[in-house]
């Protein structure tokens, strides 16, 4: 019982140690593919901004905080889902004709 009992205490601490990785200030998180550039995350451009990381990992924004669960399309974008939720002119910068904020293609 005591072997079973610190078996589970290990596997519980291994699995939060697994979910706690995040893109904290000074950490970045590069989303590759697109045609307009890679898109890059900044953590610390967003501490810097008061923005915690339960403001966006919720069920609202973005329900997990797996890199590349989460399919994001520009329209998504513009109607206000996902980081549109924010960048919407008002509370973030406005995602429409704003591309170079986030998109980064080598070179340019």
């Amino acid at each position: 019982m005591k072997n079973q009992l610190t078996t589970i205490c290990m596997l519980l601490t291994l699995m939060a140690s697994g979910t706690a990785h995040s893109v904290g200030p000074g950490t970045f998180l590069e989303f590759k593919g697109s045609e307009a550039g890679t898109v890059i995350f900044d953590g610390t451009t967003h501490k810097n901004a008061g923005i915690a990381c339960n403001d966006c990992h919720n069920p609202d924004v973005f329900p997990t905080m797996k890199h590349g669960t989460v399919k994001i399309t520009m329209a998504d974008l513009y109607a206000g889902k996902f980081c549109g939720k924010c960048h919407d002119g008002k509370n973030g910068f406005l995602i429409k004709q704003n591309c170079d904020r986030c998109h980064f293609k080598p070179g340019a």
